[in-house]
């Protein structure tokens, strides 16, 4: 890659947006994100944020002129909410991204996927990309991430050319989601099912240097486009242990308890039937899609990252978890 080549990050101020502008910024790139919000860090980095919505296709093609190559984070995740929500920011805003791409002639797109998109609510033990999509998909965040992956695919060509990554589970300081999630569920949570199944993680700084690698492999090399990749740590662990190990660095006690597949399914599909009935918005403490993830394994093959990427994982999952105790006791001495 050329020095000073302007890059836009959508979502650039979320867990995983940050992370690659931040590694962009120390590469020399000129950078530029999109997102609905103003972020103090991004400008003290001297980032240049645009501000808006990617269901405004004019926004979003204002936001790529000068750029050559896009890195689309942004998206609805999580487990709860309606089709129409999940549907617009993940399919429409995906597409207007492509089509942004096409009126800039940027040649390069770096899309983040998810392995939820082939989760058929069974065991994924090892699997790689030649796995299907799933017939029935278990939550709207699946589907349409999947129905979004289908369409980069799709318009990948010579004038743009794409890459679809999925990293699995990521964590580290300034986590959003999933260990803040494991934290404000600790004294309530239980663990469900076998305790002998195995998932993937990966540490935030494998995720986004994953990304750029990306970036950097399909300007060399023009026909891994349209390729997909699972990203991890490659290191499948027990998904208890690894919700204690987060625990243990925020200086909680380990999960106690234990509840049946069954029953977590059962309570779920109540936890559903009752938000949906009064229309309440936050998530639910338990869904019938949570309920399965929760009792399966899944974890992947990356030989194709690591063969055709180049992909390793830098930061060990122990020195991650090192320094996600380091970034919680800063934190503390903050208060």
């Amino acid at each position: 890659m050329n020095i000073k080549e302007k890059v836009l990050v959508t979502g650039g101020g979320g867990f995983l947006g940050k992370a690659i502008v931040k590694k962009l910024i120390q590469k020399h790139f000129l950078v530029k994100t999109f997102s609905r919000n103003y972020y103090s860090e991004l400008n003290e980095l001297g980032v240049e944020q645009i501000q808006g919505d990617l269901l405004n296709l004019n926004q979003i093609i204002n936001a790529c002129k000068g750029c050559s190559l896009v890195f689309h984070v942004a998206a609805k995740p999580g487990i709860w909410g309606t089709w129409d929500e999940f549907f617009g920011v993940n399919v429409t805003g995906t597409k207007n991204v492509i089509t942004a791409c096409k009126a800039n002639s940027i040649q390069r797109l770096i899309y983040t996927s998810s392995p939820s998109v082939v989760f058929d609510g069974k065991d994924m033990e090892g699997v790689n990309e030649s796995i299907p999509y799933p017939e029935k998909f278990e939550g709207y965040y699946s589907e349409t991430k999947a129905i979004a992956e289908k369409i980069v695919r799709k318009e990948s060509s010579q004038d743009l050319q794409t890459i679809i990554l999925r990293p699995h589970l990521i964590w580290g300081p300034e986590d959003n989601h999933l260990v803040p999630g494991i934290i404000s569920r600790a004294k309530s949570l239980k663990k469900i099912g076998r305790i002998d199944d195995l998932v993937d993680t990966i540490y935030i700084d494998n995720a986004a240097d994953a990304h750029i690698l990306a970036a950097e492999k399909l300007k060399s090399d023009p026909s891994l486009s349209g390729s997909i990749y699972f990203l991890s740590q490659d290191n499948p662990v027990s998904k208890w242990e690894m919700a204690n190990e987060f625990l243990k660095a925020a200086s909680l006690p380990p999960i106690k308890g234990r509840v049946s597949a069954k029953t977590a399914y059962f309570a779920g599909t109540i936890f559903e039937f009752i938000y949906k009935t009064f229309n309440i918005k936050n998530d639910p403490p338990m869904t019938r899609f949570a309920a399965k993830e929760l009792a399966t394994s899944h974890w992947f093959d990356i030989s194709k990252a690591k063969n055709e990427l180049g992909y390793v994982p830098n930061v060990t999952t122990e020195q991650g978890l090192k320094k996600l105790k380091e970034w919680f006791e800063n934190q503390n001495a903050k208060i």
